[in-house]
């Protein structure tokens, strides 16, 4: 037998969040702890881009179901993945500029950022789920335009606030 045939990975960590803005903010830096603790090997300008996506989906759970969802993180041994589940049957969608007026920007976020990201249905609600892999970290222009859009967006929505 091979040390390989015996790999194991990190036990997935798993914990609620309280439906209040003010709880994104620990469970996202407990995100990012936990990933350093086990040690993996992910850069911290991908570690910053976990940060974001993780402050997206536990925000959309919550402006959504205005309810507890929990989050739980594993470490897949090529990728960190972060799953968000709440109890709602509603399906994340990504928006379209036309839908971006209010909101629909994280989502935007998520898929530019993320190495891989989607949902599936899990017994009341739902589980939102993405992936952050060091050799798929977006990089440069490509960075830049995921970053420069969705603030543009965002300003774009101040605009039509105060008009």
């Amino acid at each position: 037998m091979s040390p390989l045939d015996t790999a194991s990975f990190p036990v997935p960590q798993e914990w609620d969040v309280e439906p209040d803005a003010n709880a994104v903010p620990p469970a996202r830096r407990l995100i990012l702890d936990i990933a350093r603790f086990w040690r993996v090997p992910l850069s911290e300008a991908a570690l910053r881009d976990v940060e974001l996506c993780a402050s997206e989906v536990l925000a959309n759970a919550m402006e959504h179901t205005k309810a507890r969802c929990r989050v739980t993180v594993r470490w897949t041994g090529e990728r960190l993945r972060v799953e968000v589940a709440d109890n709602s049957l509603r399906a994340p969608a990504v928006g379209t500029p036309e839908d971006m007026v209010t909101s629909g920007r994280g989502l935007l976020l998520v898929e530019g950022l993320a190495h891989s990201w989607g949902w599936h249905p899990k017994g009341a609600g739902k589980v939102v789920w993405f992936e952050c892999a060091a050799d798929q970290l977006a990089t440069g222009d490509r960075r830049l335009a995921v970053l420069v859009h969705a603030a543009r967006d965002h300003a774009g929505e101040r605009f039509e606030r105060s008009a």
